[in-house]
């Protein structure tokens, strides 16, 4: 995430903000360094230059975990597309025509959701209330995966999810060839998922 402290992350629910916040708040007090000293610190002394190395030498040389490493190296190391930067991340990701045409399907089904944040990351979009009720990602070949807050057993259609990089609340997944996939069924699974965030 390159956002300075004054900028609001876009894609984000109001407990994901007050989270980030608590992280950026805390992090003078809990590790005794402020967050421009430890930016300094690893632009200083750091050597690696992937994002995961980084978070293992701080992890490694000052003790510092997987979250408050991300907000330091965010800032330390910005780069061209953060969580700040939704409409890059969506348009590196979203590149195939016919798999996009299944993420607008699926945006058209839940458009008027109240309380909906559409929350754009690299590997997938993801919409919130309060909390994760469904992500999709594109899949070889011009088809999406759907994630959803359901259990498999609320469709013959829904398969467990496996290593999805999406939340642990989206307990379901759903294969989608074409937008006409997005059907009445669809669209009441994902308003059973958004009723449950």
């Amino acid at each position: 995430m390159t956002t300075k402290s004054s900028e609001k992350p876009q894609g984000l629910t109001e407990k994901q903000e007050k989270w980030f916040a608590s992280i950026r708040e805390n992090l003078e007090r809990e590790t005794g360094k402020t967050q421009a000293e430890w930016i300094e610190i690893v632009r200083r002394d750091c050597h690696e230059t992937k994002p995961r190395a980084r978070s293992e030498w701080l992890k490694t040389h000052h003790g510092i975990g997987a979250n408050r490493a991300a907000l330091i190296l965010s800032e330390a190391f910005p780069s061209t597309m953060g969580w700040d930067d939704a409409d890059a991340l969506r348009a590196a990701l979203w590149t195939d025509a016919a798999s996009t045409a299944i993420l607008e399907a699926v945006e058209a089904a839940i458009t008027g959701f109240p309380g909906l944040v559409t929350g754009q990351r690299k590997a997938f979009t993801a919409w919130s209330q309060k909390v994760q009720f469904a992500a999709i990602k594109p899949v070889k070949g011009g088809t999406a995966s759907l994630g959803l807050a359901v259990t498999p057993d609320a469709s013959p259609r829904l398969s467990e999810p496996k290593n999805e990089g999406w939340s642990d609340r989206l307990r379901a997944k759903v294969a989608l060839a074409s937008p006409a996939d997005v059907d009445d069924e669809i669209r009441a699974l994902l308003k059973a998922a958004w009723d449950r965030s």
